[in-house]
């Protein structure tokens, strides 16, 4: 069984200790005259591409962007990409895993799931040139390391989520309530872990806490959909991911994902999408 592609940051040996690992690179150099295209990967860490001008096309969880001036990208560990970008663009590009300090802290960690309900802003040009200033002062301060630059970076890196999300929030007020998107983000974490071997409902409302009820509740407040049809759809994308990522066989993708009767898999596969699992892979190449 062949495993999707994974990136992890490379970080130099003298920026190991800055609170795990996190990088800003400057997207002009790092094209160098060069387009950049890359094949289907997932990375290990959170992922903001901020593009002052930008050509090419983003293709995030099967969902294809065109790329423009003035737009953010920004991805969650585990979620699959495919990049071209071309040359003579510029911006920055920003990583980070889950160890930097920076999420340690409960009010940026939910300044950072507040921003990433989103894998694509389109902006004014007025509207980003504010957003790359902060960048770019942090780019400054991670090239220079000044006294307590690691402070500064994640001071300005808070600054960065909360314009982000005031921009965003002007166009499309989010009406759910914190609770109701707190419990919803933890199920999210535990199908990430568990829904190979657990695919009862009743597995999840029990390690929250919660009723059946209140469990359907939450993720209708949130999505607007039961609990069942998120895992569903959960299992759907995973399965797509290694369909598109990876050269595996349906059975030894069905395998693992925790189905033992591939049969069963293909049917399922195709009720939520509309074709069989080999038919999905040869009609999106």
């Amino acid at each position: 069984m062949k495993h999707i592609p994974i990136r992890y940051i490379n970080t130099p040996q003298e920026e190991q200790k800055f609170s795990g690992s996190f990088s800003i690179r400057d997207i002009h150099s790092l094209l160098a005259g060069k387009d950049i295209i890359q094949e289907l990967h997932r990375h290990d860490f959170f992922y903001i591409l901020a593009l002052e001008k930008g050509r090419g096309n983003h293709e995030i969880d099967f969902r294809s962007y065109e790329i423009r001036d003035y737009s953010i990208f920004l991805m969650r560990p585990g979620q699959v990409h495919q990049l071209t970008l071309k040359a003579g663009s510029s911006g920055y590009l920003i990583e980070f895993n889950t160890d930097f300090h920076f999420l340690k802290d409960k009010v940026s960690s939910e300044l950072l799931r507040k921003a990433t309900d989103l894998n694509h802003y389109q902006f004014e040009a007025n509207s980003l040139k504010r957003l790359v200033a902060i960048l770019g002062y942090i780019f400054e301060e991670y090239t220079i390391k000044k006294e307590r630059y690691q402070d500064v970076i994640k001071a300005n890196l808070e600054i960065f989520f909360i314009e982000l999300i005031r921009q965003n929030s002007n166009a499309t007020p989010n009406t759910t309530n914190p609770y109701t998107q707190e419990c919803f983000e933890k199920l999210s974490e535990l199908l990430k872990t568990h829904i190979v071997k657990h695919k009862q409902v009743s597995f999840y409302a029990d390690k929250l806490s919660l009723s059946l009820y209140q469990l359907n509740a939450i993720t209708k407040g949130a999505q607007g959909k039961t609990c069942s049809e998120i895992m569903n759809e959960y299992i759907i994308l995973e399965s797509k991911r290694y369909l598109l990522a990876t050269s595996n066989q349906v059975n030894q993708i069905a395998s693992y994902l925790g189905y033992e009767d591939v049969s069963y898999f293909i049917r399922f596969f195709k009720k939520h999408t509309g074709q069989s699992p080999e038919a999905f892979r040869h009609n999106f190449k």
